[in-house]
């Protein structure tokens, strides 16, 4: 049977409400603030009926609203019936603002009493359910720190857990936003490597002159300025992965150091001549079509071939159909706990039609920039699309109408 835990100062009361409950419910009584809470934490029920009033010599008081904070702490899902008289309606009404399910006011009806508990139980069974399926939900679309259930996206996961034991190198394709460092680190996560450095170098971002010390390391004056000598990444991320971003920005003479430490798992620090030997594993990104930059003479085709043993190609999110929702959704349950907005219940139908629509130029890193942005400005309970940052342009750009 469900349990309650009938708190009140009043004995005639508990005895009262035990025997009219007790052939429905596993009814457990208890008289103070502090008997409740060892009670709530010893039999953890899922029914709570609290006096409002615990100290019936005071009628100010409102011991019962003081601990309501502690219950729905010890179990948000908790129902809490506050039980008050004529008088204690205001406090009663408080006492909902804060998270109680219902009040009854005393003299007690038993009868309408255990209406008000079993819609209290009903309410509570469906939370379960839709908890477990949320949660079902979630098991079956997070993949790492990854969201998908997308046919591309699904095939995508499959390959990374048959890659991730190997240490074949990767190159990861995709527009920028798709996801391709969270695929690198899904990689590493799953290997053999998990416990060891995973190292990214966005190559992209780092000038030319530095990036090859970056990589390599160098000696104590081998250029103005290395007043010591320093690890490069390669040698940090011994025993683990290495990242290269946007291998495709990478100069000529630094793709050929690459490809040297790729055949021959050696590196040499600028300024010296002393071989280094490591263990690394190579995984690479690119936003750009490296065939493309192969026949404009800017990418070697010898190290293409080095880097692509495995090939991952990441969809852009306006390819990824049902996923856009469910991204949407899971930044919006994320978001919304770090701003306090649980009073956020989802998006307008206008919302949904707009981001299934939309093109989605920034991809998943824009979807997640966006919804976080209209967690924090949206005073509603649902968002909508100028929460979301969309302009009347865009909106009629991307569904042709308003």
């Amino acid at each position: 049977m469900t349990k309650i835990l009938v708190v009140d100062d009043d004995i005639g009361i508990l005895k009262q409400l035990k025997w009219a409950l007790e052939d429905e419910y596993q009814v457990i009584l208890a008289s103070s603030k502090e008997q409740a809470l060892t009670l709530l934490h010893q039999e953890k029920p899922l029914l709570v009926a609290l006096d409002v009033n615990l100290d019936s010599s005071n009628l100010w008081d409102k011991e019962g609203i003081n601990i309501l904070d502690e219950i729905k702490a010890a179990d948000p899902l908790i129902k809490v019936i506050m039980i008050t008289g004529n008088d204690a309606k205001d406090i009663a009404l408080e006492a909902i603002r804060k998270g109680a399910f219902d009040y009854y006011t005393k003299p007690i009806d038993v009868e309408e009493l255990k209406i008000i508990l079993k819609r209290a139980s009903y309410i509570q069974n469906l939370e379960k359910e839709n908890l477990r399926l949320s949660q079902e939900l979630e098991n079956r679309i997070k993949f790492e720190d990854m969201i998908g259930d997308s046919l591309q996206m699904r095939e995508i996961f499959r390959l990374i857990r048959r890659i991730a034991p190997s240490d074949a190198t990767v190159l990861i394709s995709g527009e920028s936003g798709t996801g391709k460092e969270l695929v690198a680190r899904a990689i590493h996560s799953l290997s053999p490597r998990k416990n060891y450095p995973f190292v990214v170098i966005n190559c992209g971002a780092i000038p030319e002159t530095l990036l090859e010390s970056e990589l390599f390391g160098h000696e104590k004056g081998a250029f103005t300025d290395a007043y010591t000598q320093k690890k490069g990444k390669l040698e940090v991320a011994d025993k683990g992965t290495v990242f290269l971003d946007e291998i495709g920005e990478m100069s000529l003479s630094l793709q050929v150091k690459i490809l040297r430490f790729l055949q021959e798992k050696v590196i040499e620090r600028v300024g010296s001549n002393t071989p280094i030997e490591l263990d690394v594993r190579i995984i690479a990104a690119t936003n750009q079509e490296l065939k493309e930059r192969i026949k404009e003479g800017k990418f070697r085709e010898d190290l293409y071939y080095r880097l692509s043993v495995i090939n991952i190609n990441l969809p852009p999110l306006r390819e990824r159909g049902e996923d856009i929702l469910l991204l949407a959704n899971y930044f919006l349950n994320k978001y919304k706990k770090e701003a306090g907005g649980e009073r956020i219940k989802g998006f307008t139908k206008q919302a949904k039609e707009l981001m299934l629509n939309y093109s989605w130029p920034g991809n998943v890193r824009e979807m997640e920039n966006r919804v976080r942005r209209a967690v924090i400005l949206t005073e509603n309970s649902l968002i909508g699309p100028f929460e979301l940052g969309f302009s009347r342009e865009e909106l009629d750009k991307d569904l042709g109408k308003f």
